[in-house]
């Protein structure tokens, strides 16, 4: 019989094992996978756009979800100043449960994960709105989420060639370095005018928050796909409003989309069609190699479940993980308070 005691627990340093263990590009192959079955399942799941507390400096946010047997959530954070200090823009940790029992089956960091699922649920997109045979991607913002995004367009659409811009050079500099034994043609631009010339497909991932123009509408030519990842909650956005006006804009989950991603600039009745309608077959991906689309992606706490079945399948196989002494399991359900006298000093009885 399980000790009912004990979940399984996954570091840091037992996901980046267990990843290796994988491979980088499988393992965001295999997520992609999984995103990709959960969202053919969509109305099977409870959904809500992400709980979200709001501060000068950033937002903290639970991102939960259902689907009637599991349920799962993650804690995440995003703090752009974080860098400065030598933190983490982003930090997050993830549970799923038993909704038969309500105890929790895992815990993860989600950290690493978040930034391999973020990257599989833009590729996975991609391959149904970029154009067939796209090789060269533009990725402006080269900072934590860059190359993630970078191995999981290779693994999924084959792309080759990555045309690099960031604000900070030294951005620029550490992705050019991580990514250089990976077989890629790498260019570093001084610009972003630079970087989208001859790309098929644009990736914005920054950090800023606040309404930006990453990317003007001069820029962006015909049957060019662009991905845009950082514009993730209220005034912060990174694409020209006429950008969004000309394209096909394919989003996660609508209602948090309008509040969070680049369509919150537009009128809240502007036509979006939602990822999970494309992967079923009920939409249209692109329609026309003229065609602009845009992918508004802000991530959904579907696609943290899925990653987090995904460890918590993989598990099985390769056992990265410690037993944490999480729940309580007294001998009798009912004697909570006996399970602790039992663990204090002896107790004089009159």
């Amino acid at each position: 019989m399980p000790a009912l005691n004990v979940v399984p627990f996954v570091s840091v340093d037992n996901m980046m094992h267990l990843v290796h263990a994988v491979g980088i590009e499988a393992m965001l192959a295999r997520l992609a996978g999984a995103i990709a079955e959960d969202f053919s399942r969509w109305d099977a799941f409870h959904k809500t756009p992400r709980v979200a507390a709001h501060s000068p400096d950033g937002v903290i946010e639970l991102m939960p979800t259902s689907d009637g047997h599991t349920y799962g959530f993650k804690y995440v954070n995003g703090h752009p100043k974080n860098a400065h200090g030598g933190r983490q823009t982003v930090a997050a940790f993830g549970v799923l449960a038993d909704v038969g029992n309500g105890y929790p089956v895992l815990i993860t960091e989600m950290t690493l994960l978040t930034a391999l699922r973020t990257a599989a649920t833009s590729a996975l997109a991609a391959r149904h709105l970029a154009r067939p045979g796209s090789r060269t991607m533009a990725l402006i913002g080269n900072g934590a989420q860059a190359e993630f995004q970078a191995l999981a367009f290779r693994a999924l659409l084959g792309i080759d060639a990555l045309r690099l811009h960031d604000i900070d050079p030294a951005a620029t500099r550490k992705c050019l370095r991580n990514l250089a034994g990976f077989g890629f043609d790498l260019t570093a631009c001084a610009s972003a005018a630079e970087a989208v010339r001859g790309a098929d497909i644009v990736t914005t991932v920054t950090a800023d928050k606040r309404n930006a123009t990453i990317l003007g509408d001069n820029l962006v030519g015909e049957g060019v796909h662009i991905n845009a990842v950082g514009g993730d909650c209220p005034g912060k956005t990174e694409l020209h409003p006429e950008v969004l006006r000309r394209a096909a804009i394919v989003v996660e989950y609508e209602p948090q989309t309008r509040i969070e991603g680049e369509i919150q600039q537009l009128p809240p009745d502007h036509p979006v069609t939602e990822l999970w309608r494309v992967l079923a077959g009920r939409a249209p991906g692109r329609t026309s190699p003229r065609q602009v689309t845009v992918f508004d992606s802000v991530g959904f706490a579907i696609e943290d479940f899925s990653a987090l079945r995904t460890v918590r399948d993989l598990l099985a196989e390769r056992p990265y993980y410690e037993d944490l002494d999480l729940l309580a399991d007294p001998d009798d359900p009912r004697d909570l308070f006996g399970m602790l006298l039992r663990a204090g000093p002896p107790r004089l009885v009159a």
